[in-house]
């Protein structure tokens, strides 16, 4: 289970714990990331792994359709990539036979 934002590709970082002797030992640190369903105004619910700052981003930015339209494809991870372009492929597919 790999501990990494679908949505912000936030993952997991390395560094020390330092004791009070300055002694180093090595340790990871882990981002919260939780499995949750967000709604997907066309493409309806959608199971991902978020961090809490990803959520409150998304809810910012208007909901996920909102989001991951105005966030430019370079910015984002593959897994959100990927939920982009079927998003935009159901969007023109609804688009054309309306």
């Amino acid at each position: 289970m790999a501990r990494r934002c679908d949505i912000t590709g936030k993952g997991v970082q390395t560094g020390n714990n330092v004791s009070h002797a300055n002694n180093r030992t090595r340790r990871r640190f882990l981002p919260n990331v939780q499995k949750m369903a967000l709604y997907s105004d066309t493409l309806g619910p959608i199971s991902l792994r978020l961090t809490p700052a990803a959520l409150r981003t998304v809810e910012h930015k208007g909901g996920l359709d909102a989001y991951l339209l105005a966030t430019p494809t370079s910015k984002l991870p593959a897994e959100a990539a990927k939920l982009k372009r079927r998003l935009k492929k159901a969007k023109d597919k609804a688009g054309s036979a309306a």
